[in-house]
């Protein structure tokens, strides 16, 4: 087995171990702390008998080890919930029955997760571009006027809020230069085009927010690497500067850009939910400030586990793209 593949498991098996973390402490922060969760799935107007009538449905009388345990066989396997007159299964991943309207989390789920992926997809590739591109012209116009104003429009796109943002992007190209539709989700199997055009705007929005972080992230990594030893001496061996840059130094700064992209592309996956709510785009940020306000635990502990699983996958996949750009990492 070559090292690559058991750093690869190692960071397999570190992940699973986090997820098992994360689902432990996520149960006892919204089901064995709060007050009583049989009286927000019976509603405030349920009498005692009621509500014990419920406890008893869900299983909230047996130890709490044997509840985790329940919820845990349900994540992975599935379960058969009691609904009162009868069982219905839920499949696995189980994360139970929304309060509101007795749908299945996980159908729930899914259904909002095409837009927030298309959502964070998009965001991405534009932080990106607009990111490393503004760091790197930034970098190699150390000192001079161009690095200058560059520095200066991070600093004001990353201290303008992105629902600020998104309202003036409105305004500009909605209501004074009709450039663009006012943003309504399409989904991309309806009408591809129409779904790329009403989602330039929450692309924008985000992407001036997180775009900022990127550019003095690889401003700072590549200053830091054209610095050290083996790039000066390539310099001094007369090798093409465009070479020294391309294929050394910015190699160099990829990997702190690798790690904090999967942090925050799976923070996203978890929902935006500031620009999913300004621009009503039905996706699991905009899911969880309505089951917040609605009281529906079973959605919020859903999204709340969707959201660590996707930062910890993306984690994980970042820890193999980082030893791929850097063999070093392997050796560590």
């Amino acid at each position: 087995m070559t090292l690559f593949v058991r750093f690869a498991l190692r960071r397999l098996l570190a992940a699973l171990l986090v997820l098992l973390v994360l689902s432990i402490v996520i149960y006892a922060l919204f089901y064995v702390l709060p007050g009583d969760p049989a009286r927000l799935a019976c509603g405030p107007k349920c009498t005692t008998a009621q509500v014990d009538q419920v406890r008893a449905q869900l299983g909230l009388g047996h130890p709490v080890y044997v509840q985790y345990a329940d919820f845990l066989h349900g994540l992975v396997a599935g379960t058969d919930v009691s609904t009162g007159v009868g069982t219905e299964h839920c499949g696995a991943p189980c994360l139970g029955f929304s309060y509101q309207n007795g749908e299945q989390v996980t159908s729930l789920l899914a259904e909002r997760l095409p837009a927030t992926a298309s959502l964070a997809l998009g965001a991405m590739v534009l932080w990106l571009v607009l990111g490393v591109g503004t760091g790197l012209l930034s970098a190699l116009r150390h000192g001079g006027l161009t690095e200058r104003v560059l520095t200066a429009l991070t600093l004001a796109g990353n201290a303008v809020p992105v629902f600020i943002t998104g309202i003036l992007l409105m305004l500009l190209f909605v209501s004074v230069l009709g450039w663009l539709p006012f943003p309504s989700y399409v989904p991309l199997t309806d009408d591809p085009e129409q779904w790329a055009w009403n989602l330039v705007l929450p692309w924008l929005s985000l992407a001036i927010l997180e775009s900022a972080k990127y550019s003095r992230l690889t401003r700072s990594s590549l200053l830091e690497t054209l610095a050290e030893d083996h790039v000066r001496t390539f310099r001094a061996y007369g090798v093409r500067e465009r070479s020294v840059i391309g294929r050394h130094a910015l190699r160099g700064a990829v990997p702190p850009i690798i790690a904090l992209s999967a942090l925050d592309l799976g923070t996203m996956f978890g929902g935006a939910v500031l620009t999913e709510s300004l621009f009503g785009i039905p996706g699991l940020g905009k899911s969880l400030v309505d089951s917040v306000r609605t009281e529906d635990l079973p959605v919020v502990v859903g999204l709340v586990l969707v959201t660590g699983f996707f930062v910890v996958l993306a984690n994980a996949v970042a820890d193999v793209l980082y030893a791929v750009a850097d063999r070093r990492v392997v050796l560590a």
